[in-house]
């Protein structure tokens, strides 16, 4: 008894586009006319250190999207024990840019605290911006268009940037160029410190009154 199925009936018109969606996804057969393949998204991976002591991880990402979007994404996750210091925090922050310009961010993260959020969000002529995060609150409305942010610092140096904008906070870090390859972060009293190597952020030092956390860039 053959096996054999004619390419014209029903059947066969199922098995030859069986066929031809194994090969497509394989790679061997041409995206569909009009479809744009996705540009691969640059990932930067990092460990979280307290003195000396690995107690998380952190991974940037930059993705293209359809049109000229651009999403950032940063995840965190972290826990720190000593003593009676407990800290658990798990947070990811979402930029999405359009043609330079910040349409929405969202802050989602998750703590030994509970669970807090922020958002700012691009209304045509204003940002409407609410953070509620543990011990910290804002809510505000900032009509200047926002170009720079946090997650931004991951994928170059901030030549001829003055601020960003921080997600979780819902205001701005103050930038400023402390010693070649080393910028300086200031808000609110409290510094973060961010050193490049050939264009890309190697190590952030978040300066801490109990112990400094140090952020270095994985092989």
């Amino acid at each position: 008894m053959s096996s054999k199925v004619a390419w014209g009936t029903a059947s066969g018109w199922a098995e030859r586009a069986s066929v031809l969606l194994f090969l497509s996804g394989l790679g061997f057969l041409p995206a569909a006319r009009g479809q744009v393949p996705k540009a691969a998204p640059e990932i930067r991976r990092y460990a979280i250190e307290v003195a000396g002591l690995r107690v998380g991880t952190m991974t940037a990402t930059r993705q293209p999207q359809a049109g000229a979007d651009v999403l950032y994404t940063l995840v965190s996750d972290v826990k720190v024990k000593f003593l009676f210091y407990n800290l658990k925090i798990y947070y990811q922050v979402n930029n999405r840019f359009r043609n330079g310009q910040l349409q929405l961010s969202t802050v989602e993260a998750h703590t030994n605290q509970g669970d807090f959020a922020s958002r700012a969000e691009w209304k045509g002529d204003h940002y409407d911006i609410v953070a509620k995060q543990y011990k910290h609150s804002y809510r505000a409305t900032e009509k200047q268009p926002i170009t720079y942010a946090v997650t931004n610092l991951f994928f170059g140096e901030p030549a001829g940037q003055t601020k960003a904008y921080a997600e979780y906070f819902g205001d701005y870090f103050t930038l400023s160029r402390a010693a070649p390859n080393k910028h300086s972060a200031l808000r609110d009293g409290r510094e973060d410190e961010y050193q490049y190597a050939n264009g890309q952020l190697v190590t952030i030092i978040k300066k801490n009154p109990l112990k400094n956390f140090v952020i270095r860039l994985l092989p």
